[in-house]
């Protein structure tokens, strides 16, 4: 969430700003008016409480003077009415700001590019050249259904599009993609966690997903309880400190998991229909980061380099690209995206997203550290794929297959293999 005081202080600037992230000047307009509302409501409401407290206290020297305090009795009564009637107008106005304060997206870092889609994304750099075939390359589920790794029509038989069955060696490589990835990112220091996987309303809240983005998760109906499926570990993970308040001293703290998401891909019919790239469910190693504000930028770029290095030590081709203002995430004030290199498609997919909210999730949740001075202060929230683990699967499938359908496996993989260096039809069901 913004910081009301930067709107007050800073308003033109901030519909510039807000602008670019696609938020219509009378939206802000209206959250103004909303805020003059409730603060007028709120001084006039105080103003009558300390009328009343002076009223008590001279009903008291009344009394105690054994004098008729009927009158200043009756005013109170009536002060104490006002102040009811005026306490249920503030809770409604109040109520109608901050959820027109929670639909507002964080302000974007000064050097992300301006534009109002993906066509105004900037490339930072490439890594690794993609492989050229000799040979039309297939896609990674036209391989993994050919190996019978991948079965998407069994999938769709019990749960519905965009679910999929991996089998025998399909199974194994997607373990051994998860586990890899997580013995690399304890060894640059993240902690690794197994989190909920079922969160409440204020934990989906905190990070930015409710209230606007509630069409696009899975909840759980007949159920007293608000609880719904997780769309990333981002979630719970940054929540772990919600209301809290943390030595400063301990800071950074790197948190990583993996963990199932769950998303409806609500809007996003016609889109990469086939295959592993947009499913409902899908497992995803994720990074998170609390930093203090003069640090959290940097922490940004080594959060990038570790997504980074994963490709690397797999061998796969890839771009880093930073996102326009029209293309972030909602709570983002800066986002890089990895880009790995599919032959199939002949071209770069995202397989890993990693931004800066600076305080708007703390803000949210709550999640403050010590200062030098022992003043409490917003904490910096940083998460990251590191990556999405699916679509590493995908990308290894196309870039390790042979003309013949055997898929090599990488190096770094062998080992959590079993020692399996190829699948193939014969060994495809690891039996």
């Amino acid at each position: 969430m913004l910081d009301i005081r930067e709107l007050r202080e800073h308003y033109d600037e901030m519909v510039q700003r807000l602008a670019d992230r696609g938020v219509d000047k009378a939206e802000l307009d209206q959250i103004q008016t909303l805020d003059q509302k409730r603060r007028e409501l709120i001084a006039q409401t105080e103003k009558l409480k300390q009328q009343r407290n002076q009223a008590s206290q001279e009903i008291g020297a009344l009394k105690r003077d054994g004098k008729d305090a009927a009158d200043k009795m009756a005013e109170t009564r009536k002060l104490g009415n006002t102040i009811t009637e005026i306490d249920q107008t503030l809770k409604a106005i109040e109520a109608d700001y901050n959820d027109h304060m929670a639909r507002i997206p964080n302000v974007a870092h000064d050097d992300v590019p301006v534009g109002p889609d993906e066509d105004s994304n900037v490339e930072i750099h490439r890594r690794g050249e993609p492989l050229q075939f000799t040979y039309t390359p297939k896609a990674h589920y036209e391989i993994g259904e050919e190996l019978g790794i991948l079965d998407f029509e069994a999938g769709a038989k019990v749960a519905g599009a965009r679910f999929v069955y991996y089998r025998g060696l399909g199974a194994r490589l997607e373990r051994a993609v998860y586990n890899f990835m997580l013995d690399q990112h304890q060894k640059e220091g993240y902690i690794e966690t197994i989190t909920p996987y079922l969160v409440n309303d204020k934990t989906m809240y905190g990070t930015g997903q409710f209230p606007k983005f509630k069409e696009d998760v899975f909840s759980i109906v007949n159920d007293d309880r608000d609880l719904t499926l997780i769309p990333t570990a981002e979630v719970p993970l940054t929540n772990y400190y919600a209301g809290e308040i943390i030595p400063g001293e301990q800071l950074p703290i790197y948190f990583t998991a993996m963990s199932p998401c769950f998303r409806s891909e609500a809007g996003s019919a016609g889109r990469d229909t086939r295959g592993l790239i947009r499913m409902h469910q899908f497992h995803k190693v994720e990074m998170v980061k609390f930093a203090k504000p003069e640090d959290s930028y940097k922490e940004l770029e080594h959060m990038t380099v570790c997504g980074e290095n994963i490709l690397e030590k797999l061998g796969l081709a890839y771009r880093r690209i930073v996102l326009s203002t029209g293309d972030m995430g909602f709570s983002a004030a800066k986002t890089y995206d990895i880009e790995v290199w599919m032959p199939a498609q002949d071209t770069y997919r995202e397989i890993s997203s990693c931004s800066n909210c600076e305080d708007f999730q703390a803000r949210r949740a709550q999640i403050r550290y010590r200062d030098e001075n022992g003043k409490p202060q917003l904490v910096h929230t940083l998460n990251g794929s590191g990556l999405a683990v699916g679509r590493t699967v995908a990308a290894i499938l196309e870039n390790y297959q042979t003309e013949d359908g055997t898929v090599k496996i990488p190096d770094v993989l062998v080992p959590y293999m079993g020692g399996v260096s190829e699948i193939t039809k014969d060994n495809a069901m690891g039996i």
